[in-house]
């Protein structure tokens, strides 16, 4: 597949899930683009409810666009072909070439991936004759032996690529020691030949202290230790498949009186919650996930957001009693916003008459917005751009949703649309309750922004009207290279794409 080219393919491949892969693919796509090489993401399969959508309007994982935006080019679908997005414990919506392609369980997605695999290496295909360089992101651990004949997204990518492995490692979980190695005895020994380095990610404490662990490494396996990159916190990839672990989801303490306590329920179903990234971040927010029913009157907000899964996940919150308590919130005065998914929850009623995300059928809402939804087949997938109603301050994010929301005349938009893809358009998106106390929106993205944080914050916590802010005008992905490549033997690390 791979024609005579000056760099070879770099495929990034992890000994587990969550290893790290793609803050390295990330970093490594912006150390290329410094070095002035034409370089490109790919990933041929993700299974995550985190998606964005590209300028032509098509849907990929929000990994691929950052690294995209890391590699200073413009997102496309064929840098993710294949997207699973969970429904259910054992089924997913495929999306096939930014496109929604299929329902699929588990079973009949993995007893023939061929189609798949097809699919995404005719993506592999076009990026490799539109750049100089691709770097390839594998999928949880590269050696899990009972799925490798059907695995299409590690050594088989890497092979149709052409390219040199990477192998990631995380030392903080421990274990680096058996995950080198024990990746590198049970992998065939084609594959393991592709292997041309390692990194051992996520150090803590004195590096000097493990030298002597990289040269164990390197002597046990006979692949070199490209370097031990320390644990990095001012960058974020958005996760994948679940909540960040440095997240707190369920604290057993309440959250810091000096800051603003903001609540988002832990959903079955969860989708995009790097909406809340932003945030997170915010030296002046302590932001909680909660699963189980609390009290919340510690908090200034509480948000639902997006759902794979609506009426399912609404059923969910009832059975659990978070009705009781989101209502005694609401009667409290406290502030409350709806994402996309969680937005159509606080409506009357959800209905889905053509079974899109589940059986067909109709679930009352939390009746906290006079709106009415309805999930259609078709999915709304634009980059937007507006203000909030009835201010200046500007916002942008991306709607991905299969739901049309009516909303009545007793609320106000929540968000006054500009531009749709790059169009111009005279448009209102979400709602407010009377009162002002009860927001909701289609807009995933809108806390990225800092104008849009400081107004929110400002809004639902007027006694900290001067908000700071962690944004301190440094490019992130300059901030990541230049950690990561103060770390590695960048000689080593060029020679392995050089052919």
């Amino acid at each position: 597949m791979h024609s005579e080219k000056k760099y070879r393919s770099l495929a990034v491949l992890g000994t587990g899930s969550d290893v790290g892969k793609s803050v390295v693919a990330a970093a490594l796509c912006r150390m290329f683009s410094n070095a002035g090489i034409d370089v490109a993401p790919f990933k041929a399969q993700n299974m995550s409810n985190n998606s964005g959508v590209t300028p032509d309007g098509l849907e990929m994982g929000r990994a691929q666009i950052v690294q995209a935006e890391a590699a200073r080019v413009v997102p496309s679908a064929d840098m993710n072909p294949v997207l699973l997005k969970p429904d259910s414990d054992t089924g997913a919506q495929v999306v096939l070439q930014g496109r929604v392609c299929s329902q699929e369980t588990a079973r009949n997605y993995f007893r023939d991936t061929g189609f798949w695999a097809d699919a995404a290496f005719e993506s592999l295909g076009r990026l490799m004759m539109r750049h100089e360089l691709l770097v390839i992101e594998g999928a949880g651990s590269c050696a899990e032996m009972n799925l490798y004949q059907r695995d299409f997204v590690n050594f088989r990518t890497a092979k149709a690529a052409g390219a040199s492995v990477v192998l990631v490692a995380d030392i903080d979980r421990g274990g680096v020691f058996a995950q080198v190695a024990g990746t590198l005895s049970i992998i065939p020994p084609e594959d393991r030949e592709l292997v041309k380095g390692v990194i051992i990610n996520r150090f803590r404490g004195d590096i000097a202290l493990f030298r002597d662990g990289a040269a164990m490494i390197e002597s046990m396996t006979g692949v070199p230790v490209l370097g031990v990159i320390p644990y990095f916190r001012r960058f974020a990839v958005d996760a994948e498949d679940a909540v960040p672990l440095e997240s707190k989801v369920d604290p057993a303490g309440e959250p810091d009186p000096g800051k603003t306590g903001i609540a988002v329920i832990y959903f079955p179903h969860i989708s995009n919650f790097t909406d809340f990234s932003g945030l997170e971040r915010n030296p002046s927010v302590e932001l909680h996930y909660l699963h189980y029913p609390r009290s919340l009157s510690r908090y200034k907000v509480l948000v639902l957001p997006g759902s794979k899964n609506v009426r399912g996940d609404l059923d969910w919150l009832r059975k659990l009693g978070w009705e009781k308590e989101i209502e005694s919130f609401r009667q409290k005065g406290g502030v409350i916003m709806g994402i996309c998914g969680g937005y159509q929850m606080l409506g009357n009623t959800v209905a889905d008459p053509s079974g899109v995300e589940s059986v067909p059928g109709t679930s009352r809402g939390l009746g906290l917005l006079d709106i009415e939804t309805a999930l259609e087949k078709e999915k709304c997938l634009c980059n937007s751009r507006g203000a909030i109603f009835g201010s200046e301050t500007a916002v942008q994010g991306y709607e991905i949703h299969m739901g049309k929301t009516t909303v009545s005349a007793s609320c106000m938009p929540f968000l006054s649309v500009s531009e749709r893809n790059g169009n111009h358009v005279q448009d209102y998106d979400g709602a407010v309750s009377p009162d002002g106390r009860v927001f909701g929106t289609y807009f995933h993205g809108f806390f990225d922004q800092p104008g849009a944080r400081r107004w929110f914050l400002s809004f639902v916590d007027p006694s900290h009207p001067d908000r700071e802010d962690e944004e301190d005008g440094e490019d992130p992905y300059e901030r990541l290279a230049a950690h990561f490549s103060s770390n590695l033997d960048l000689e080593k690390l060029f020679s392995i794409i050089m052919q």
